[in-house]
């Protein structure tokens, strides 16, 4: 283990490569791949409007970000430059909830991965399968940044491989190019293009909105890689056709494949899409790709929240042992707290799925917007101090500052507002995410002012 000086101090383990696979495949999660069935059901074809605004969004949010992360590379990221632009309340605060966001989804992402391999193997246990999961990721994330970097490429190829095979077939099968097939892109049209009224496409944004939560990892990531300005301008700067072409895209294909009254909903729409294409164990092949994007935000999760730890230590945020690095240069300790809390909250899945469980999830519900919005903050002061101090800095640029800025806000907050009025589920995410928000606000007042006392 490294010494006390040498504390502090990551490799950059991660190549060019890593960091564009990364970028490329941080913003195709499992939801994705089974959620988009329930969202058309709910929404119609305009679901397609729905990933559209949800994804322009995520886009703004991110060009806000790759504007202050190319001006100011920072381990840490975005909880760097919200304690810069706004004060250390915003620091603690996006940084800890956003930890709280990832050991939740870790423990997610194993459990969902287990119910996959059980379908295979039915006779083995979920929780032997969600545990051997949480195993196999923090191993190649103790083993060195390199390592999770070469595991996220390649489960990351998967997904974006899939995506792009879907997307050329999908558009021979819709224009009638493929065997068997008839024109149907007149699907998208049928029965109306928003049979189910306006609100319903706002009800889709609000669900969609999380699906594209991770695009920002990159901007972590690429701190540790040799050029991380460099990394970070490249994926900020092509997000807007990962966006359109991943998501609206495949969106799009769907209910142009199938008319959408036929999408399945409780299973993968691609899994049925593939099977009108004549693939054979399509089914399988889906499942199986599933499981690649669950153990990618997995492995994603457990390297994002760590860092952010290590990254919130730097500022006595939080536990001194956390600072401690391999000689590899993997802060181990962030990862195995990091971990331990997957391995609750995964016990918990089975011993108490509808109360602790239910809590853990849905408390992280909204969070996704509580940092947009924290961003969207930082932006708007971090660059009016670059512009007055250092505007050489500025060389990826937000687009339409200050107004663009100020609708992106106003834009979060009103999906965050309208979560109050789409139904049950969402009305509870925005509650028990409020709840952790106070929780940490609080443990912030507490901490200041016990420094306070101590004169530090």
């Amino acid at each position: 283990m490294t010494t006390s000086e040498e504390q502090g101090q990551l490799r950059p383990g991660l190549r060019q490569r890593h960091v564009r696979m990364i970028a490329l495949g941080g913003i195709i999660g499992a939801s994705l791949f089974i959620g988009s069935g329930a969202v058309i059901h709910t929404v119609g074809p305009a679901a397609v409007l729905s990933y559209a605004l949800g994804g322009l969004l995520v886009v703004l949010v991110m060009r806000m970000l790759g504007e202050m992360a190319t001006a100011s590379p920072a381990l840490g990221s975005f909880m760097e430059y919200a304690r810069d632009a706004l004060g250390g309340w915003a620091g603690f605060t996006i940084g800890w909830l956003y930890w709280y966001f990832w050991v939740g989804v870790v423990a997610f992402e194993a459990v969902a991965g287990a119910k996959i391999l059980q379908l295979w193997l039915p006779a083995v246990p979920q929780w032997v399968f969600s545990l051997l999961l949480m195993l196999l990721l923090t191993g190649t994330n103790l083993a060195s940044a390199r390592s999770f970097g070469e595991t996220e490429f390649w489960l990351a190829s998967v997904k974006v491989a899939t995506i792009i095979v879907f997307l050329v077939v999908g558009t021979l099968f819709v224009l009638g190019f493929w065997p068997g097939a008839q024109f149907s892109a007149g699907n998208i049209a049928l029965d109306g293009f928003v049979p189910n009224g306006p609100f319903s496409v706002v009800h889709g944004v609000v669900v969609v909105i999380f699906s594209y939560f991770g695009a920002e990892i990159v901007t972590i990531a690429a701190a540790e890689s040799r050029e991380p300005a460099t990394a970070v301008r490249k994926a900020t700067s092509t997000i807007v056709w990962r966006v359109i072409v991943f998501y609206v895209g495949s969106v799009a294909l769907l209910v142009m494949i199938t008319p959408w009254r036929e999408v399945p909903s409780e299973t993968s729409p691609f899994a049925a899409a593939f099977d009108r294409f004549g693939v054979p164990a399509a089914a399988t092949i889906v499942s199986a790709v599933v499981l690649t994007a669950a153990l990618s935000v997995l492995n994603s999760g457990l390297y994002t929240a760590s860092r952010m730890l290590f990254a919130l230590r730097r500022h006595g945020w939080a536990p001194r042992w956390i600072a401690d690095t391999n000689r590899r240069g993997v802060p181990w300790k962030a990862i195995l707290l990091s971990t331990s809390v997957g391995y609750v909250a995964v016990v918990m899945s089975y011993v108490s799925p509808d109360a602790i469980f239910y809590f853990i999830i849905n408390s992280a519900g909204a969070v996704a917007l509580f940092v947009y919005a924290i961003i969207c903050g930082s932006q708007l002061r971090m660059r009016r101090q670059l512009e007055a101090e250092a505007p050489d800095r500025l060389k990826l640029r937000m687009w339409g500052y200050p107004w663009l800025s100020w609708l992106t806000l106003i834009a979060t907050l009103a999906v965050a507002a309208s979560m109050l009025f789409v139904d049950n589920s969402t009305r509870a995410q925005l509650f028990l995410s409020l709840v952790s928000l106070a929780v940490i606000l609080g443990v912030y007042a507490l901490i200041r002012r016990t420094r306070a006392r101590q004169g530090e």
